[in-house]
This record gives structure tokens, sequence and C-alpha cells, in this order.
């Protein structure tokens, strides 16, 4: 069966994980393979109203086995709140492994990612304070702690010692904060371990088995292409990358098995945190957009922060959809826009007095003004429709002209947050 590869297209806030609710109905794995606790995924089902950050988005299906995998970064802490919380609603208990190769996110992590923004002041990124970045530090400085390692106990205290010397440092003399002791964190790491034990396992070799069983797994994406460290607005980038390709990578499986990728596209633009966004909008007009949208307006999952909002973006899009590799797009938020009269679409930059179709880098980005065309809107509630026929002219040429400048089919369009407000073409 291969593997179906669930991303986001442009900045994050797409509607993944409603994606991947869907999809995760004809799946057997289900795996988030980067990213942590600082980002989440929205779901609406029978149970309730969902936001999940670490828990992969087939919790919600019995027959589904839920993978963190080796590329994810695991906050313990975070991890067992939300799976506590998750039992607590009535929901079955889930399937679920995690990587023993997976890396932990250490209370010294927040604290870092916390201490050097407030250092920043308005140059900051707009980090969630999740520790991501300097976890991922750690991890490409080798001075991270796998999963593994919370049941070597000498072995951890080493490490944290090892990682701690430097960091104290940081501390003390930069941050002006009192310096951490490895002993301070042991009793903690002690109980999470005893907790984590029975999911730890060797997820590689478990997908592997999959794979050669013919089983279905879909792989998920945290953000967006746009927030990829390599090809996205860095430095307003998260810190793994956010690209389909690395699925192979973070859920530790064969490059060649990723037969589909399915690239979740927003009907307008938002995004959360900082950076260039070409079609922001600002003002009443931005208030509005962001008040309809989604199933309780346009605001970050893990933050509660205001989304910025604009009108869709087809220069960063088709960008993003050619950066994941995309087979099909999935069109989220189509019934949104149903209360506008003519809808802004952005097909081009100007960038001093040029124009191009191309997503320049961050350095040009800041400058690009955007380049107009104006549809048609279809002023009609269409959250009840279920097929592409039965859509208002306006709303099936909206989509098609969506598609034709994104240069990659659409199969799905959501009009609505529940599962059953699905679209295929």
């Amino acid at each position: 069966m291969g593997i179906t590869a669930i991303v986001g297209a442009n900045w994050g806030d797409e509607g993944k994980g409603k994606m991947t609710d869907v999809l995760a109905a004809e799946a057997d794995y289900v795996v988030r393979y980067q990213g942590g606790s600082n980002a989440g995924h929205t779901i609406i089902n029978e149970y309730g109203k969902f936001a999940l950050h670490l828990l992969p988005s087939g919790v919600f299906y019995p027959s589904v086995t839920n993978v963190i995998g080796p590329g994810t970064a695991l906050n313990p802490g975070d991890f067992l709140r939300e799976w506590d919380a998750l039992l607590s609603r009535g929901i079955p208990k889930p399937k679920l492994h995690i990587s023993d190769r997976a890396q932990v996110v250490l209370p010294y992590h927040l604290q870092l990612d916390a201490f050097e923004e407030e250092r920043l002041g308005e140059r900051k990124f707009g980090s969630t304070k999740s520790g991501i970045a300097p976890f991922y530090a750690d991890k490409y400085s080798k001075q991270g702690i796998q999963v593994a390692d919370l049941y070597d106990t000498q072995r951890l205290r080493n490490r944290l010692e090892a990682s701690l010397a430097s960091k104290n440092v940081l501390f003390e003399h930069l941050y002006k904060k009192p310096v951490v002791q490895a002993d301070d964190m042991m009793e903690e790491l002690a109980v999470y371990a005893e907790r984590l034990k029975s999911f730890v396992c060797d997820t590689t070799q478990l997908l592997h088995g999959a794979l050669k069983k013919g089983e279905r797994v879909l792989v998920e994406g945290q953000l967006g292409a746009l927030r990829d460290p390599d090809h996205g607005i860095y430095p307003y980038s998260t810190s793994s990358s956010t690209l389909a390709g690395f699925a192979a990578v973070g859920a530790g499986v064969p490059p060649y098995e990723i037969g589909r990728v399915v690239a979740v596209v927003k009907a307008y633009s938002s995004c959360v945190g900082a950076g260039p966004f070409v079609t922001e909008l600002d003002g009443p007009e931005a208030e509005e957009l962001r008040r309809r949208g989604g199933d309780a307006g346009e605001y970050g999952v893990k933050t509660g922060r205001p989304r910025r909002v604009g009108w869709f973006d087809a220069v960063a899009t088709r960008y993003g959809c050619s950066l994941q590799g995309a087979t099909e797009i999935a069109l989220t938020n189509l019934d949104v826009l149903g209360y506008v009269d003519e809808i802004p679409v952005c097909t081009a930059y100007r960038l001093e007095g040029e124009q191009t179709n191309q997503f320049p880098v961050s350095a040009e980005l800041e400058g690009a003004q955007p380049v107009w065309e104006r549809l048609p809107g279809w002023r009609s509630d269409i959250s009840h429709i279920r097929t592409f026929a039965e859509l208002p002219k306006e709303a099936q040429d909206y989509v098609k002209r969506v598609e034709q400048l994104a240069e990659c089919p659409i199969r799905y369009i959501s009009v609505g947050p529940g599962r059953e407000q699905m679209i295929e073409r």
C-alpha cells in the first residue's frame, strides 16, 4: 500500500489534523515524524473538539496504531498530560508507540527558549516557548537525550551534566538566571520514564514490518513548507524540516515508500508567528475574516494568539506544493469565504517594480507587494454541500482557479470543521 504523507503547503494552520483524521479511517498506522508540542491540530468528531499537540491524529480510531517517530521532539510532561486528558473524555485507549530513539525536550530547553525571546525583545522570532529551537540545537550538537537514555540512570546523569556545562554559562552570564543541576531533574525524569515505559519500542522496525505486510501508513507533518528551516521564511521558521521528504528520516521509513503526498492548503491565508506575509490584512477586514475562520475563529491551537490572516497567495502556495512534492491538494475552509462579494487572489509579487511568479528569499520577500486578481464570491452557506457539482458556480470556479494557480490537482474540499463536511472530487 505504501505511505501517504499529509503536510502543509504554507505557514502551518492549514487544517492538517482534520485531513489526517479523515484519511486515518482507512489507515493502519498514523505517524508523527517531526516537531513537538509547539503547534497543534484541531479535530472535531463525535466525542467533541480536541486540540492535539504531540499525539498523532489517528488516536480516535481503535484500529489505528499511532507512532511518535524518532524525528519528533518528545516533551514527556506534555505527552502524558495530553494522553490523560484524552482518556478522561471517554476516548477508547488508543494503540500508541514511542520511538526509543526519539529525543526528549527537557526543562532547560523551555527555559532557554523563553529567556532568549525575552533577551531579543522586539527582534524576537515569535517562538511558542516550547523549547524547540534549543532542543534541536542540542540534537544536532550531539548533546541530546534519547528516550532510551531514560532507562540508564548513570548514562542519563552523565549526559545531562555534559549538556549543562555550556548551558549554565549562558544561564549565569548571559541571562542572569540561576544555574541548573542534573540532579534537579533526575527524580522527575524517573517518574516520566516509568509512565512512558509501556509505549517505548523500536518504531522503525515496527513500521518496516508493517510495510512488508502491505499495511497502510499515514505520516503527518507539523506546520507547513514555508516554516522549513532550509526552504522557508528563515529565520522565521521552525527548527525541523516540515517537508514530506523528511518523513523518511523522521519516521525511519524508506523514501521510495512515500508514493502519495497530500498538501493541505487553506482557501485563504493564515499564520501564527512572525515573518513576512505578503497578503496579510489588517483592521476590520482582517478581524472579520479571523472571526469567521474555522470552528472558533483563527486563533492558534497552541498559543491562543490571533492568527494573522490574508487572502489566498498563489505564489507561496505553488512554491509550497512544489517543495512538498504534492500529488494532490486538500483545500480547507472554503465555506468561510461565503460572506465575500468579491474574493482577491494574489497571483504574483511585485519586487522593486518588477513582477514575479517565483517565491523569493526572505531578504527580498520583506519588500514584496501582492498583484491581485479578483474573483466573484458566492454569498451563501455551503457547509451542507457534499458534492462538487452542488457547489455554486462561483465556488466551483474559485476552486478551479486555485487549482490552476497552484499547479496541483485539488482532490478534497473541506466545507466545515466536521469529518462529514468533506467533498472528494
